[in-house]
């Protein structure tokens, strides 16, 4: 498994995010992006998630909501990358996945797109 600490993580994670396109970005309204180790059920099948209402979905969403949260695990994605060029392109992808659930995109059109 490749080694890189809680902090170095999180540098590359920053550093992707500044990488992806204005257009995919701009519009991530209360959204806060978490990094943590493994998920509560301590799989290493999941790389992220999207804990929200995508926005296809809201209604009355303003004042008040509690930011929806996109979550990098950092643990499953050490271990599925040989070094961290391969660590930064998952990290994108990841990211370009969870952010599409953001904006309503499911997981069978993110794979036709191959963002899944």
């Amino acid at each position: 498994m490749l080694e890189v600490d809680a902090e170095a993580f999180e540098a590359l994670v920053v550093a992707e995010l500044d990488l992806l396109p204005d257009e995919m970005v701009d519009g991530l309204d209360n959204v806060v992006f978490v990094v943590e180790d493994r998920p509560e059920n301590g799989t290493l099948d999941t790389l992220g998630l999207y804990e929200g209402v995508a926005l296809t979905e809201r209604d009355d969403y303003g004042f008040g909501e509690l930011p929806d949260r996109i979550v990098l695990f950092r643990e499953p994605l050490l271990t599925i990358c040989a070094d961290e060029a391969e660590l930064r392109d998952e990290i994108h992808t990841t990211l370009v996945h969870e952010i599409g659930h953001f904006y309503g995109i499911d997981d069978a059109r993110l794979h036709e797109l191959g963002w899944a």
